[in-house]
């Protein structure tokens, strides 16, 4: 069966789906979006996403004017018209389409909406979880406001590909002081030795992305399980001597890290804790049947 997409009030047949040459997130990455896990008919946490979603939008200005109802439909439908079961929504917002020029258009422009949804494959994501991924590092060159969640995506791109070529499935990028901030598409964690969580903290100027899973990790997960969690820095070297590390975000959910830059973490195996957190993710999260 065709998929179907939604592009600026009309679902379309996936090969029949396009934008303006002129869009500003096409040519300027002018937009934000964000990832929704659909999981057994149900989307997980939506309202975080759609939260971080329209606070994206108007930290950047973009004045997009769909309510959440609206926009919950909208992502329902196509889920059905797709019939995922398991799977993924893709929500992006640009600015609109303009004559190119680097300043805002003075004039009221109507942003651009694309909501695409995939079918997960969620056996290769199982397999992956039970064997764990390797991380390399990179340094963290991106730009100041990572806190948002928009299309500027190009120094992840090239640091995804850089562990991608070296046979790792992971980056994560380093500040200046020698600090893991986060994956090229997830947020980074360690376990100490006395089964602590470790996460870099959140917000404007953390350099990292608010993640939802991560966010579920803290306030569900950990506490459900007895686990501990503190938020601050962590370096590589204590990443190479933790117990565990593991990768966050919805798409992976929680990923064990067994090495990072060619050196075994713990057992060089997904952990315990890594592991638990995995199976437990769907039970304490909120889910919204489509």
């Amino acid at each position: 069966m065709a998929r179907v997409v939604y592009v600026n009030g009309r679902y379309l047949h996936y090969r029949e789906a396009a934008t303006h040459v002129e869009d500003r997130g096409y040519q300027f990455a002018d937009a934000v979006y964000d990832v929704c896990e659909v999981w057994k008919g149900n989307l997980v946490e939506l309202d975080e996403h759609l939260g971080r979603l329209y606070r994206s939008l108007e930290q950047i200005r973009i004045s997009f004017s769909m309510t959440r109802a609206v926009l919950i439909q909208i992502i329902k439908r196509l889920v059905r018209y797709n019939h995922i079961v398991d799977g993924h929504v893709y929500i992006q917002v640009t600015r609109g389409v303009a004559p190119r020029q680097h300043e805002i258009p003075s004039f009221s422009l109507s942003p651009s909406l694309v909501v695409i949804a995939k079918h997960a494959k969620v056996e290769k994501l199982e397999g992956l979880a039970r064997k764990g991924v390797d991380v390399v590092t990179a340094p963290d060159i991106r730009w100041s406001r990572v806190d948002l969640k928009t299309t500027s995506l190009l120094p992840n791109v090239l640091a995804k590909e850089e562990a991608i070529s070296s046979g790792a499935g992971e980056a994560w990028f380093i500040d200046r002081d020698g600090n893991v901030t986060e994956g090229s598409s997830c947020n980074a964690w360690i376990v100490t030795q006395d089964r602590t969580l470790i996460t870099r903290p959140a917000g404007e100027a953390s350099g990292i992305l608010g993640g939802v899973t991560r966010k579920s990790v803290i306030l569900k997960l950990a506490p459900a399980l007895g686990l501990k969690v503190e938020e601050r820095p962590f370096t590589v070297l204590e990443a190479k001597n933790a117990l565990e590390a593991f990768n966050t975000a919805a798409i992976i959910l929680i990923m064990p890290v067994i090495s990072i830059d060619g050196s075994p973490i713990g057992t060089g195996k997904p952990g315990e804790v890594s592991q638990s957190l995995r199976e437990a993710f769907h039970k304490y999260t909120d889910l919204t049947p489509v």
